[in-house]
C-alpha cells in the first residue's frame, strides 16, 4: 500500500520560496512506472496540477506554473519535494502529493488529477505577510 505524507511550513511570506516534502512509504519511488506529483486546491477552487517526477527521474512541469516550480527527489530518503518560488497570496492552498502507476503514460495524462490513485492528506499553506 502506497502512503504519502506532506510536510512543510504552514505560513510563507510573499516573494519567498515555498518548500514542501512528501515522504513515501510502501514502495520505493524508483519502482517502475510510478509517477509522483504535486497538486493543490486554492480555497473555493478546483484541484490544480503543479508537476510530477517519474520513477526514472523524468520531470513533467505544469504549463501554467513551470517558471516558478521545481520538483526533485531523494531516493535515499524515499521522498520528493516541491519548490514554488516568488509566492503571492494567490498561492494559498491545500497542497497534496499524489501518485499513480501506469506503463507508457502520456505526458498530458499526468496533468489529469483524477488519474492519481494515492494521495497524501494535504497540508494547508497560507501566503501572508
Amino acid at each position: 500500500q502506497v502512503r504519502l505524507q506532506e510536510s512543510g511550513p504552514g505560513l510563507v511570506k510573499p516573494s519567498q520560496t515555498l518548500s514542501l516534502t512528501c515522504d513515501v512509504t510502501g514502495v520505493p519511488i524508483t519502482l517502475n512506472y510510478y509517477y509522483w506529483a504535486w497538486i493543490r486546491q486554492p480555497p473555493g477552487k478546483g484541484l490544480e496540477y503543479l508537476g510530477a517526477i517519474g520513477y526514472d527521474d523524468s520531470y513533467y512541469d505544469s504549463p501554467s506554473l513551470w517558471r516558478r516550480t521545481s520538483i526533485s527527489r531523494d531516493t535515499c530518503k524515499n521522498q520528493f519535494s516541491l519548490q514554488l518560488s516568488s509566492v503571492t497570496p494567490e498561492d494559498t492552498a491545500v497542497y497534496y502529493c499524489a501518485s499513480l502507476v501506469e506503463f507508457g503514460i502520456a505526458t498530458m495524462h499526468l496533468r489529469n488529477v483524477s488519474r492519481y490513485d494515492f494521495w497524501g492528506q494535504g497540508t494547508q499553506v497560507t501566503v501572508s505577510s
